[in-house]
């Protein structure tokens, strides 16, 4: 990496944290801490025990600091709006930013307003813990909030622009303001970064960096399961809501289960669909199953026991659960969404369908439900694409580079390799 400053001490700030569908973000704190930066995990809201997917998570948030829960203490409620008026132009600065920031209506004003507070909390604890810099996941509330801090405390910030609901209303989140004021922001792909391109000032493009999310390859391993049964197993991974695309894999899977006796899906997670999804699904009898939101351990031990994966996403950024598939050396049938294609190289580590057409679905699973030597094969050559790059230490070291050095001159920052 080369000679650089020491690291600052860094708040993670997200909305919500942790969550099952958010493992993502414990794998880069983890990893960042293993590289020696000291990160501290804030969420404006706190976490339903229902959320947890397992362990780590509930460990996760043990050690984050809720801002809204802190604000219903009233000594340090008390403490954080006292700071924060004893700096007046500071606060007014914040204040002014916060109502520009809004769209009209009642409804904006009392939200801002409540960023504006959670940003005097968030001043508190910045200030308590000696923070040198904030950064976010996702480009909604976190950003935002973060930027108000940064009017309060003068401590920079950054944030890592996914897809696709950071991109549904880039104007309404003033995706290209946040952008202008944060001293990088990290995409996790280049359509992502194209994204945000298009909807910033051209003077702020050389501070977008690609750090791709992650996965640790040794996690997944584990020797494929052998089974004496002859089952085809199909595997699902992901939040159970309409994005997801679930009822166009069914539609897919109706003329396959009926040619194929010994084909089953697993759907693993939850979310709001899940009850229309079960119903749709009883017409399969047990040929789909649900599991509900599983921990990484098992999740892993899942796809070790599975034979294809199925994402059938109408919107993706570039799915985690595909890097841990194509580590696990399964063969994976995607969407061509986003930045899904610079994952999935369509007929070499897997099929990319054209979004909601479950024929298309049909034909490139029912290719590799066919032959073994396929997945075998494509299977293979996705475990080595994740290798490359797609290592959440590799990406880690690269957010390192940019904490402790800011933006230098690569897209893709450079790291040191052993």
């Amino acid at each position: 990496m080369g000679a650089r400053t020491s690291l600052p001490r860094i708040a993670y700030l997200t909305g919500i944290y942790p969550l099952g569908s958010l493992t993502f973000i414990q794998r880069e704190v983890e990893a960042l801490r293993e590289l020696g930066a000291d990160v501290r995990t804030v969420s404006c809201r706190s976490v339903s025990p229902d959320d947890f997917a397992g362990v780590p998570e509930q460990e996760a948030a043990r050690e984050t600091h809720y801002l809204l829960r802190a604000a219903r203490n009233p000594a340090d409620f008390i403490a954080a709006q006292w700071a924060a008026l004893r700096a007046p132009r500071r606060y007014l600065r914040a204040f002014r930013r916060a109502m520009k920031m809004r769209n009209p209506g009642l409804k904006s004003l009392f939200i801002h307003l409540a960023y504006l507070l959670e940003a005097t909390m968030m001043a508190q604890f910045v200030r308590r813990k000696g923070i040198d810099h904030i950064h976010c996941h996702f480009a909604k509330n976190g950003p935002l909030v973060a930027m108000l801090t940064r009017d309060l405390t003068d401590v920079p910030y950054s944030f890592t622009l996914h897809g696709p609901s950071d991109l549904y209303d880039p104007e309404g989140v003033r995706l290209g303001a946040k952008a202008a004021e944060a001293s990088f922001v990290a995409t996790i792909s280049h359509y992502a970064r194209s994204q945000l391109m298009l909807f910033s000032d051209p003077e702020h493009w050389d501070r977008f960096r690609i750090i791709h999310c992650g996965v640790n390859p040794a996690l997944y391993s584990r020797p494929r399961v052998r089974r004496d049964d002859k089952e085809i197993r199909l595997i699902f991974v992901g939040r159970l809501a309409p994005v997801k695309g679930l009822r166009v894999l069914f539609r897919a899977l109706n003329p396959l289960f009926t040619k194929y006796p010994d084909l089953r899906l697993t759907v693993v997670g939850d979310g709001p669909d899940r009850p229309r999804l079960e119903a749709d699904a009883a017409q399969f009898g047990d040929r789909i199953s649900f599991t509900g939101y599983l921990p990484q351990q098992e999740v892993a031990q899942k796809l070790s026991q599975s034979d294809i994966c199925v994402l059938p996403s109408f919107a993706e950024g570039v799915p985690v659960i595909l890097m841990e598939a194509m580590a696990s050396g399964l063969p994976v049938v995607a969407t061509q969404v986003a930045g899904v294609g610079e994952l999935v190289t369509h007929g070499q580590n897997g099929y990319l369908a054209r979004p909601g057409d479950p024929e298309d679905l049909r034909i490139y699973i029912e290719a590799l439900v066919d032959s073994a030597d396929l997945r075998a094969r494509m299977g293979a050559a996705g475990r080595e694409v994740v290798k490359s790059d797609f290592i959440v230490a590799d990406e880690s070291a690269r957010l390192v580079r940019l904490f402790a050095d800011g933006p230098g001159p690569d897209v893709r920052p450079a790291i040191a390799k052993s």
